[in-house]
């Protein structure tokens, strides 16, 4: 972690860990890029027992150098600045937590539930860098999330299965429409769920978007010439050669 990030992460780690309510705070790996990088964020994911103060008293609590501070509808999503310094501070419920990682190690039969937001809140849970732990809470999370139950992941790979086939339906209308507007958007989502199956395969859950693609090329099981591949459809060829290309992708995962 770099000095300055570290800096930060310790100054507001130290005030949320006063707050009774809140039981742990975990740092979103946004925060390894470098301080330059466009994709620099500190993230703070703070679980709490408890409501905690409103947005106006947060805002007052985060302190005076606090620049551009807005909040989410809900209200459980803090962004602003502290200096040059991107600061994201997102509120999660422990008993909503709870009820989502249920539905990976006991309740699966229920996971249709989150079926569209994909994997991404376990990861968050499952990759996110502990610095503050109340009770060791979160340990357990994370051991829960380290073998879901059931048939966890056969229902994942199928529902990105199912996605995938959509979207490669819907890119090869698109080619016969001559329809660049559609195109772009199919072709975005084929790859999205096609990604979304390979993680599912290799029993991983998916990274935020911006990691996809550094994480899913290391993957130890994917089809053959799966990376020449994509990096062919992202490159922006012509709509019969990215239409080709899908179908390579989508049989060569199905094959799996």
């Amino acid at each position: 972690m770099k000095h300055k990030t570290k800096l930060l992460a310790d100054r507001f780690v130290s005030l949320l860990s006063q707050w009774e309510q809140v039981e742990c705070v975990s740092l979103n790996e946004a925060a390894d890029s470098d301080i330059l990088d466009p994709y620099f964020a500190v993230i703070l994911d703070v679980y709490h027992r408890a409501p905690v103060p409103s947005p106006a008293e947060r805002s007052v609590l985060y302190g005076s150098d606090v620049a551009a501070f807005e909040t989410s509808g809900q209200e459980n999503k803090d962004r602003f600045l502290i200096g040059d310094l991107p600061v994201r501070l997102e509120f999660k419920s422990t008993e909503k937590i709870e009820e989502l990682v249920s539905l990976a190690d006991t309740r699966s039969e229920f996971l249709w539930l989150v079926k569209d937001s994909g994997t991404y809140g376990y990861y968050r849970l499952a990759n996110g860098d502990t610095l503050f732990s109340r009770t060791g809470w979160i340990d357990g999370i994370k051991e829960r999330l380290s073998h879901p139950g059931g048939d966890f992941w056969k229902q994942v790979r199928d529902a990105g299965q199912s996605k995938m086939e959509h979207y490669l339906s819907d890119l090869g209308a698109a080619l016969i429409h001559d329809d660049d507007f559609h195109c772009l958007i199919s072709s975005a989502l084929f790859i999205k769920s096609a990604c979304l199956n390979l993680f599912s395969i290799n029993r991983c859950f998916e990274p935020s978007h911006r990691c996809y693609y550094k994480q899913v090329v290391k993957l130890p099981v994917l089809p053959e010439s799966f990376k020449a591949q994509l990096d062919t459809f992202l490159s922006g060829n012509g709509l019969d050669r990215r239409y080709s290309l899908a179908q390579l992708i989508a049989r060569g995962i199905i094959a799996l």
